[in-house]
């Protein structure tokens, strides 16, 4: 008797079981059109990233100038109470004015410092070639290439390719002059770039990235700021050290050691093989002399002064650094290894607050 009073429920439902059934449908094809849309356009960002790298790279060490502009103008601040765009602008000029005085002092001397000392490595790898040679060593392959000049642009045998020459030099000039201008640009203005990035996320969700992106900003400018007093006490330490030795050109000698320190690990290394080759035909004991006196330099500013100023801006693994380096060398070439620090930097920030902390919700706190 229950049985007939039951079917007409079921009549009655059937057409809004049919609907519910067509929105999970359609919701079904929806979600799967939204991933396929995801898929495509990630793909799509992944190439045109990897077809304009270079570029993409030229514009972050822009980045990291403003960012460099920006730490010298907070600095200023409790010195100097004016408005932040007449302390950017203070900025500006003095290191303008300190560009134009060194360059101004190098001319006269530092090509003539370079140029002897590419003929002192030139030498002394002719010599190394040769005594290898005597052991059956043959190091620099079965084409010879012991010219070690040919590596660096300043030899006269490069400039004699004008060609060559000329497209090298403007395309450094083409590339220096827009990381000047990209930082400027950014550092006059950077949170009306910031805003416009905010732009494109969602309105629930911007507050978070824009305190994401201020967190980023903050790295930059301390791994930055760490990174220049590093570079300077590192070519003050060994300029001063191989000129009370007597070594012939210290002081580019101390500046490739102080930018070496771009390169963690790899760089400090590749730096003592010039003050080697430099400090061979002053004999045995003047070799020992630069390579220890150096070697105790970087090894007091890498394990002491080093993590001790970079503490505060970065808590990068050694062993993800290293991997970073050789990845983005890899990838990108010689920038890439110069600005593998700052990216694995941001990108770690990026992948502790986006991903650890906002999707897998672990609440890492302030790292």
């Amino acid at each position: 008797m229950t049985e007939p009073r039951a079917y007409p429920d079921r009549i009655a439902e059937s057409p809004q079981r049919r609907e519910l059934a067509y929105e999970a449908e359609g919701a079904r094809r929806r979600f799967t059109l939204a991933g396929a849309l995801i898929v495509l356009s990630v793909a799509l960002g992944i190439l045109l990233v990897w077809q304009t790298s270079s570029s993409l790279l030229i514009i972050f060490a822009g980045i990291l100038f403003a960012s460099f502009l920006d730490a010298c103008a907070r600095a200023l601040g409790p010195i100097i109470p004016v408005g932040r765009a007449w302390r950017l602008t203070m900025v500006v000029l003095i290191l303008t004015a300190l560009i134009v005085l060194g360059a101004i002092w190098g001319v006269g001397k530092l090509p003539e410092q370079a140029r002897i000392l590419i003929r002192v490595m030139d030498t002394q790898l002719d010599v190394l070639q040769q005594r290898l040679a005597s052991v059956g060593v043959d190091l620099f392959g079965p084409d010879g290439g012991r010219d070690f000049s040919r590596w660096f642009p300043a030899h006269d045998k490069l400039f004699g390719h004008a060609q060559t020459a000329v497209g090298t030099a403007s395309s450094i000039l083409a590339n220096t002059l827009v990381i000047v201008f990209v930082g400027l640009l950014f550092a006059y203005d950077p949170g009306a770039y910031r805003d416009g990035v905010v732009l494109l996320v969602k309105p629930s969700s911007r507050d978070r990235v824009r305190a994401v992106m201020d967190e980023m900003g903050g790295v930059l400018r301390l791994w930055l700021i760490g990174q220049l007093i590093r570079i300077v006490l590192m070519t003050a330490c060994v300029w001063l050290a191989l000129y009370l030795l007597g070594l012939p050109g210290a002081f580019l000698l101390g500046a490739q050691a102080g930018l070496s320190n771009f390169v963690p690990y790899l760089g400090p290394i590749l730096a003592g093989v010039p003050v080697g080759l430099v400090a061979m035909p002053l004999g045995t004991s003047m070799l020992l002399w630069a390579v220890g006196i150096y070697t105790a330099i970087q090894s007091i500013e890498g394990y002491v002064i080093g993590p001790l100023i970079q503490r505060e801006a970065l808590e990068l693994p050694p062993a993800w650094t290293l991997v970073a380096i050789v990845l983005f060398g890899s990838l990108f070439g010689v920038m890439g290894i110069a600005l593998a620090m700052p990216l694995f930097a941001i990108g770690r920030i990026a992948v502790l607050r986006f991903y650890v902390e906002d999707w897998l919700g672990d609440r890492l706190g302030s790292n």
